[in-house]
């Protein structure tokens, strides 16, 4: 039989890993991509959740390219079953001071963190909408809200992916599916973060970190409501952080 699935595009080893976790404990295939240079890392994420019990299964892709975009939601469709969650977590956050933004450096942070949403946007919305039904979540930044200092490229694609993100909700709400954009107020619990923070240990104990498994949890929270109160769009933030 079909295995309903949720679709996690830029699964990595932290929040996207956490999200296609989650949605797996929920009874779902968690159906994880990432850029092909990543496909070690992509299959050692599917392997963990299937060693605990649950479903996933790796597809290796470019969320920049129409045709790998296209590819994956038809391999899920007919290999796995129908996609009743899709989720796109591309980050693409980079500083440059503004005389120093290039065009490929611009084009490139848009492409990672915009087109990527509405190509994966687009095709998971072909598949849902003759069901009437399913979910779509973006996940954003502070950076959807409000430009800052050296954050031209960030800011930009971000801010348009959270407009793709209502346009969407606005057209496909009436038709049974909900699209919900995440503003990600703070710092995460990555590698990348424990490199960089002055004094990691301490505000994560104080949890003014954010835990990738309650960013997790709250994504399975959109999926899960009912429809005469859904949420578009969700901020989450530590206890502590500034806004």
């Amino acid at each position: 039989m079909p295995h309903p699935a949720a679709v996690i595009i830029g699964a990595g080893d932290a929040t996207g890993g956490a999200i296609a976790r989650a949605f797996a404990a929920e009874g779902l295939t968690a159906c994880v991509n990432r850029r092909p240079r990543n496909a070690d890392q992509l299959e050692a994420l599917a392997r963990s959740i299937r060693d605990e019990g649950l479903q996933a299964r790796a597809f290796p892709g470019d969320a920049r390219s129409e045709d790998d975009m296209i590819a994956l939601f038809d391999e899920v469709e007919a290999e796995v079953g129908p996609v009743e969650v899709a989720v796109f977590n591309i980050g693409a956050n980079v500083n440059f001071p503004i005389a120093e933004t290039t065009v490929r450096v611009y084009t490139k942070v848009w492409e990672m963190a915009c087109l990527g949403g509405f190509l994966m946007g687009r095709e998971a919305a072909k598949r849902m909408q003759p069901r009437g039904r399913g979910t779509i979540l973006f996940t954003g930044a502070t950076a959807s809200l409000r430009g800052g200092s050296g954050f031209a490229a960030f800011s930009g694609a971000k801010g348009a992916l959270r407009m793709l993100a209502q346009s969407m909700a606005r057209e496909l709400g009436p038709q049974g599916i909900h699209v919900a954009h995440t503003i990600i107020d703070g710092a995460i619990d990555t590698e990348f973060i424990k490199g960089r923070h002055p004094d990691f240990d301490n505000a994560k104990a104080a949890e003014l970190i954010l835990n990738p498994d309650a960013i997790a949890a709250n994504y399975v929270m959109l999926h899960k409501q009912p429809k005469s109160a859904w949420t578009h769009e969700l901020d989450l933030r530590p206890w502590g952080e500034k806004w």
